[in-house]
């Protein structure tokens, strides 16, 4: 039988990336569970819960990412590190 995820490059970088999602989904289920969020409007042009922003977040340091390896010759780590710094930002005052 075929290995189903042969097409994936599974190397250390791309498993600590996918359990840092996984443990950021199960950290905000927790947090939603003890404290029940709210609606705000923060930066964002929409009213955004904290999930909302987790999204939004992740979506942009995706984006920024993928500009960071296309555009520029500089280390990827260094792209990494302004997606993250991004996401908090979305998610503290998007």
């Amino acid at each position: 039988m075929e290995n189903t995820f042969a097409w994936m490059a599974w190397t250390p970088p791309v498993a600590i990336f996918f359990t840092a999602i996984v443990l950021m989904l199960i950290g905000m289920t927790l947090w939603q569970i003890r404290a029940p969020t709210i609606e705000r409007k923060g930066f964002l042009p929409i009213p955004t819960t904290r999930g909302d922003r987790l999204f939004i977040g992740l979506l942009t340091a995706a984006y920024v990412n993928l500009a960071w390896a296309g555009l520029t010759e500089l280390q990827q780590w260094m792209g990494a590190v302004v997606g993250f710094v991004v996401l908090l930002i979305v998610m503290r005052w998007g």
